[in-house]
């Protein structure tokens, strides 16, 4: 049987844990409860929002009217999906080289963690990517940080802990290294794989600070560096800015808000809808290739 302090130290953990919740998810509900909001009623508000006030679709209409929402979601969709799977793909190639218990493979791990600690940082990063004429093209957002140093450490763990028998019974069977790696290794790496996906997918969904160093071509700007003009920088332009004035009996101000809410909705929820499809993977394998195999 428990004891009363296991109960209480169960309960503190409960708390804490649904407080944590609390405090971690309600910013966006607050933001989704902004942006269905009526503009005269928002405005009367202040403090925490526990609803809409009133309801109103008129920021998310605005929001698509804005001249490069379509541009953005393009260019980000792309970077995305190319550079999710580059990212994937180069990071377990590597990994599995470097999963061997060979010294001198162990030698070259050291080399490559190495790398998280130290870094040339922005200025040669720069001169890199104008030297290989990467600048204000698409491959200067996936090149760069094709492989994470701590992505390919989960996923060497978890390569070994993949049995060696596997692979020497395919090499007697005239096996060739890319034969192990395509129909052995990845088959059974699906928990990490789908890991590595939602890592590289949400960091390539959220990135803007690639985009604003190398790209100065709007067409290929990604859908966060939008947002970021919209909020930090209040850049309304085009339809949006005559849009505003569709709100009657409010002021400029709370439609801009509202307008600013709708915005991060749009450009949050798509890439919260593709952890439910990894999620039975996630677990297993962040445990699997973070422990030493």
């Amino acid at each position: 049987m428990k004891r009363a302090g296991n109960y209480l130290f169960d309960t503190l953990n409960y708390l804490l844990l649904i407080f944590l919740g609390i405090a971690t998810f309600y910013p966006f509900l607050h933001v989704v409860f902004a942006s269905l909001s009526l503009p005269d009623r928002l405005n009367a508000v202040s403090g925490l929002l526990l609803g809409p006030q009133g309801f109103s679709l008129q920021g998310y209409r605005l929001t698509f009217q804005y001249p490069s929402i379509a541009t953005g979601y393009a260019n980000t969709i792309f970077y995305v999906v190319v550079g999710t799977a580059a990212n994937v793909f180069f990071t377990g190639l590597l990994a599995y080289v470097l999963a061997s218990k060979a010294y001198w493979k162990r030698l070259m791990m050291i080399v490559v963690v190495i790398t998280m600690f130290f870094d040339g940082g922005l200025i040669p990063r720069f001169l890199l990517v104008r030297s290989l004429g990467l600048l204000n093209t698409r491959l200067a957002i996936i090149l760069p940080t094709l492989i994470s140093v701590w992505n390919l450490i989960i996923m060497r763990t978890f390569f070994m802990s993949i049995p060696d028998s596997l692979e020497e019974s395919a090499r007697i069977d005239g096996a060739e290294p890319a034969a192990i790696f395509f129909r052995i290794i990845v088959p059974l790496s699906k928990p990490v794989i789908a890991v590595m996906v939602l890592y590289y997918g949400v960091a390539h969904w959220n990135s803007w600070f690639a985009a604003m160093i190398f790209l100065s071509d709007r067409r290929l700007f990604p859908l966060q560096l939008f947002l970021r003009e919209l909020l930090i920088q209040n850049q309304f332009r085009g339809d949006l800015a005559t849009g505003l004035d569709s709100y009657e009996g409010s002021s400029r101000d709370v439609n801009e808000d509202i307008l600013k809410s709708a915005f991060i909705v749009v450009s949050t929820l798509p890439i919260l809808c593709l952890y439910p499809f990894l999620q039975r993977y996630f677990i297993k394998g962040v445990m699997i290739g973070a422990l030493k195999g």
